[in-house]
């Protein structure tokens, strides 16, 4: 039923071929943790119970353990053994929160997270263990206050005539209609810099439909697996992504996308979906990453757990979990700060000029 309900709403939506593929790989994903659900091991509403239960989705659901074993030697067991030893009955819901949000934590992933009534338990030293390279008061020195919104993105055109568009959350709606004023607007500019700096994610919709504007073949963008089986290595053949040019108005000239280390989940996947194209520079600091689709699943307690189940892959076919580096890494200066100067647009300008 999950499945059949999907594909109806795919088919309502008029959502894109990729879109489409995504979907197939997310109700199967989702047709087995529900059947998953049915003949799993069932735990007492107990400290130590919660915590097996927790360690059981992540150990059969989760879709980097293998992956992060080899990146930093995460070891899924050993990590059972270590926080296992750390409940007891005596312990408070606070206390029980806290260590299986450590739990949580070895895993490094921004997608994991525990929701209870009174706290969510994250991960967040993916990027806040790193500078911002980004700010709101540099930010509204270059757009002033007369510039132009067209649902969730903010544009101008620079007085050296480079247009500038900013797109802090792909949770804000874009339309095809304000993406064609906004490329309209910015028609006679000799280049474009595209700032999702500090964007979080959100729709991947609206990450696709403004990719689209910069695409102007069918062009191979990345890959996506699912899992099909409880063990650590149980995944479907890497699915290849493909992009299809908007049938609205597109963009072929030279365009900069500044991007820092909290460009995440949906964001990481548009700054995926620009590096294949050639006229796309990517300057500023390695992304966040985030590559992996979340899903939810629940403890005996009531708690809900999110995880990454579906990973993604760039073109090359390499993991994007831990984000991607840029072509120029720029770091915003003191320096620059205190001139009222964005290292990163000022960088870009200069390459578009150049171009």
């Amino acid at each position: 039923m999950v499945f059949l309900s999907l594909i109806r709403n795919f088919a309502i939506q008029k959502n894109t071929a990729m879109t489409f593929l995504r979907t197939i790989c997310c109700a199967a994903c989702l047709l087995m943790l529900c059947t998953a659900c049915v003949d799993e091991e069932q735990f007492d509403d107990t400290p130590q119970g919660n915590l097996e239960a927790l360690w059981k989705i992540i150990d059969e659901h989760y879709c980097f353990l293998d992956y992060k074993h080899e990146a930093y030697g995460l070891d899924w067991n050993e990590v059972h053994q270590r926080y296992r030893a750390q409940v007891n009955d005596g312990m408070t819901t606070q206390q029980l929160f806290e260590v299986l949000t450590r739990m949580l934590s070895e895993l490094r992933d921004g997608h994991v997270n525990l929701t209870a009534a009174h706290d969510y338990g994250r991960y967040w030293s993916w990027y806040e263990d790193y500078p911002t390279n980004f700010s709101d008061t540099l930010l509204r020195r270059y757009l002033g206050t007369d510039y132009r919104i067209a649902s969730g993105i903010d544009y101008r055109i620079l007085d050296d005539n480079i247009g500038y568009m900013r797109y802090e959350s792909f949770n804000n709606a874009i339309g095809e209609g304000n993406l064609d004023e906004v490329f309209k607007h910015m028609l006679l500019c000799q280049g474009l810099i595209v700032d999702i700096r500090s964007n979080g994610g959100g729709m991947l919709s609206n990450a696709e439909k403004l990719a689209a504007r910069f695409c102007q073949e069918k062009t191979l963008v990345g890959y996506s697996q699912h899992k099909t089986g409880p063990g650590h290595s149980d995944f479907s053949a890497k699915e290849p992504l493909y992009l299809e040019p908007s049938a609205n108005l597109r963009w072929n000239k030279p365009v900069v996308l500044l991007v820092n280390r909290h460009v995440y989940s949906a964001a990481n996947e548009f700054a995926v979906y620009m590096q294949a194209m050639p006229h796309v520079t990517i300057v500023g600091d390695h992304t966040g990453g985030g590559a992996g689709m979340p899903f939810s699943s629940s403890l005996p307690c009531g708690w809900s757990v999110r995880f990454s189940a579906v990973p993604m892959y760039d073109a090359q076919g390499h993991s994007v979990e831990f984000g991607i580096a840029p072509d120029y890494n720029v770091q915003q200066t003191d320096a620059d700060f205190m001139r009222g100067r964005d290292t990163l647009i000022e960088f870009a300008r200069s390459l578009l000029q150049q171009k």
